[in-house]
């Protein structure tokens, strides 16, 4: 039996793996969260990869909070950098594969074409920062990974698509940004991608998004399209929400790497939420 342990289990996508997962025999999950795991430690980190002898490790744990980053650097980088610096050495020492999620934010967002695993990192934000350098750390530390960049992410928990349908219960005008573009991805669709990979020697860098793009106004006005709400969406600008930390005004991602080595076909984002809200009702 093969043993994995998943890093933030309790998150959308460690949700997910494990409910991926949850009918394969073969497959022996070690869910670890902050309270069972501390990534920021080598010692803690270490001594449970010896215990484990694990076959793979998944690691879903980052602090996310993007504008919280921009004050909380050190947390950021404890979290965001040395975690996956920690789980690449106990991958390396185990002889784990390992699975690293990283972010669009890793990009400025100033390209208004798709971007490719080949382009050059820019990121604009503390977190994005922190993305990009624990990319290079599982490229130093790991001899086995796959780093999938994905974007716009929900699944089981809190997310854009149920702070929508939350909004739309007592607004019948919802203001949402209309000038950051990108793909929407759900939760399944990135674990299928995951599973296309985790059992092969393809490691590498992979984009990893729902196919098509959109605007988040143009999300928001497809949510309520699809639940048979009447809530209108009014399109605003990036200064007019005023967040503290930058984020990329396009950053649509092509999953180039996926379709050229592995021929895996993520969903386009319109059938993809159109699943997740059947499955949310």
């Amino acid at each position: 039996m093969k043993k994995i342990i998943v890093t933030g289990c309790n998150g959308q996508l460690g949700r997910e793996i494990n409910r991926f997962y949850a009918d394969n025999g073969e497959l022996e999950f070690i869910n670890t969260d902050v309270d069972e795991l501390d990534i920021t430690s080598i010692d803690s980190v270490m001594k449970l990869a010896r215990e484990v002898n694990p076959y793979a490790i998944i690691n879903c744990a980052a602090y996310t909070a993007v504008d919280a980053c921009e004050t909380n650097r050190d947390l950021a980088f404890k979290v965001n950098v040395l975690g996956p610096r920690n789980l690449a050495i106990a991958a390396t020492e185990t002889g784990a594969k390992l699975v690293h999620v990283s972010t669009d934010y890793v990009f400025d967002g100033k390209k208004e074409t798709p971007y490719y695993e080949t382009d050059a990192v820019c990121p604009h934000s503390v977190y994005g920062a922190t993305k990009a350098e624990a990319e290079k750390m599982v490229e130093r530390f790991a001899n086995r990974y796959f780093i999938l960049r994905t974007a716009w992410l929900y699944g089981d928990g809190k997310n854009f698509v149920k702070t929508m349908l939350r909004l739309s219960e007592s607004n019948d005008t919802v203001k949402v940004v209309g000038d950051q573009f990108g793909t929407p991805t759900s939760a399944l669709e990135l674990a299928k991608g995951i599973d296309s990979l985790l059992f092969t020697e393809n490691y590498g860098l992979f984009h990893a998004t729902c196919e098509g793009a959109c605007s988040w106004a143009d999300f928001a006005a497809e949510i309520f399209k699809l639940s048979g709400k009447d809530t209108k969406v009014l399109p605003i600008t990036t200064e007019e929400y005023g967040a503290p930390a930058d984020r990329p005004a396009h950053s649509v991602l092509e999953n180039y790497m996926f379709k050229m080595t592995n021929g895996h076909l993520f969903a386009d984002w319109h059938d993809a939420i159109e699943k997740y809200l059947k499955d949310l009702a």
